[in-house]
């Protein structure tokens, strides 16, 4: 749908996955898709249903430049007195959140805090046989 060239170069952080924002509570993904699908082809909507993301969704789309145009338009565009929040999705920033590293190094230091055992206890129970009365 959008306008390109063969020779246009789009920044590193553009890509199909968007991360909108500052959604209503209340929005379905059909209406998502009447907004968004305005650009271009949606290949998928994800809408937040849990209580903390709620307000959110990831809008995926065909082609990067149908991407960049709903970022260029929607960012700031008003649903319900709500001004969205429109912005590319950066898979470097989820996988900073859940580094593996980090989170066994916060666990170590909350054990030494807190005089814990850091080694594993072992539970061994050996039955050598019963008898009935």
């Amino acid at each position: 749908m959008a306008l390109r060239s063969k020779t246009s170069r789009l920044p590193p952080e553009v890509n199909r996955i968007l991360y909108v924002k500052n959604l209503p509570f209340k929005i379905t993904s059909e209406e998502l898709y009447d907004i968004f699908g305005k650009f271009g082809g949606i290949r998928q909507i994800r809408l937040g249903t849990a209580a903390d993301t709620k307000g959110t969704a990831f809008v995926v789309f065909d082609d990067i430049y149908d991407a960049k145009m709903a970022v260029d338009h929607l960012s700031g565009f008003n649903v319900l007195n709500r001004y969205l929040i429109v912005l590319y999705y950066q898979q470097n920033k989820v996988t900073k959140k859940a580094d593996p590293n980090a989170k066994r190094q916060d666990i170590n230091n909350l054990k030494e805090k807190y005089n814990a055992e850091t080694q594993p206890r072992v539970l061994c129970v050996f039955i050598v046989g019963s008898q009935l009365m």
